[in-house]
């Protein structure tokens, strides 16, 4: 959908939230896109030679199309999940390997596109191969072991896991709501309270042990918000009232500055831990050296 321009130097003036360092800190381009979506397009000629050779031939080509457009959808799915995999510094392996999937689906939908082709077994070998390995090398493998798990409590690692996965749905939610308002500055607002979020989120992962005192923050205030912002979008996509926007960015205002006070009091916890486990060190090594000097 198309959205009309607004910013600093726009004829309302009051759409610009945009500012550098703020919704889009730390925001990089996805890799799920382009090439991938190209992979979308490149089998529908299939389609036309589908129809018209008998039906052996329509049943391998229509299949053809199935397997390739399956292995693109893979693809992109095995993106986002190794983007989701690089975001985190703590993180698990993707259970399926979608991207290696993808290749051997595409190999596999090129044999068969081949087959239909020619008839023969040479060429759709030949295509299997070369499709399985060209597709491996645009797009490479998939994460094979997990990161930042070691020493790690799992059975914790898992509960911060689902719980952020829980908060990550409502973020999206609030997202998709807001965007019925069709207001650039607004969409930017709740991207910057999105960014204080997570960065909550990231703190919690890379500490499994911060999840009790966060969990009304990634649980009961996120569920508020995401109701909020739902029922506000619906009330400022009809009457555009300046009192209910005024209102809920002040109730965003709360919850960012909210959110990065407890993500800086978990900073300061886990330096404070880490201070007495160095404390703790160094009185045993004081101890073992006086041990030491005694023999």
């Amino acid at each position: 959908m198309a959205q009309r321009y607004g910013g600093k130097f726009s004829p309302d003036g009051t759409s610009d939230t945009t500012t550098p360092g703020t919704s889009f800190q730390g925001a990089r381009r996805t890799r799920a896109g382009g090439r991938v979506n190209l992979l979308f397009l490149a089998p529908l000629p299939l389609i036309w030679q589908a129809f018209g050779n008998g039906p052996v031939q329509m049943a391998l080509n229509l299949s053809a199309l199935g397997l390739l457009l399956l292995a693109a959808w893979l693809t992109r799915e095995g993106l986002l999940a190794e983007e989701a995999y690089e975001a985190r510094k703590v993180a698990r392996r993707p259970t399926l390997p979608r991207k290696m999937l993808g290749s051997v689906l595409t190999g596999a939908g090129l044999a068969l596109a081949g087959w239909a082709a020619t008839g023969g077994i040479g060429a759709p070998v030949i295509y299997a191969v070369v499709g399985t390995a060209l597709h491996g090398l645009a797009f490479g493998l998939d994460p094979l072991k997990d990161k930042g798990l070691e020493g790690v409590d799992l059975y914790q690692t898992d509960r911060v896991a689902r719980a952020v996965d829980e908060a990550e749905k409502h973020l999206t939610a609030m997202n998709d709501a807001i965007l019925r308002c069709g207001d650039r500055g607004l969409e930017a607002r709740v991207g910057r309270f999105q960014q204080a979020a997570r960065t909550l989120f990231r703190t919690v992962e890379n500490d499994p042990r911060d999840l009790t005192a966060a969990r009304k923050y990634l649980s009961v205030y996120l569920l508020g918000a995401r109701d909020a912002t739902a029922k506000f979008a619906d009330i400022y996509a009809h009457n555009r009232s300046p009192e209910a926007r005024a209102d809920y960015e002040a109730l965003l205002d709360d919850l960012e500055q909210n959110f990065a006070a407890r993500t800086e009091k978990l900073l300061l916890d886990d330096h404070s831990d880490l201070t007495v486990e160095i404390d703790v060190l160094r009185d045993r090594l004081a101890r073992e050296g006086v041990h030491r000097q005694s023999l």
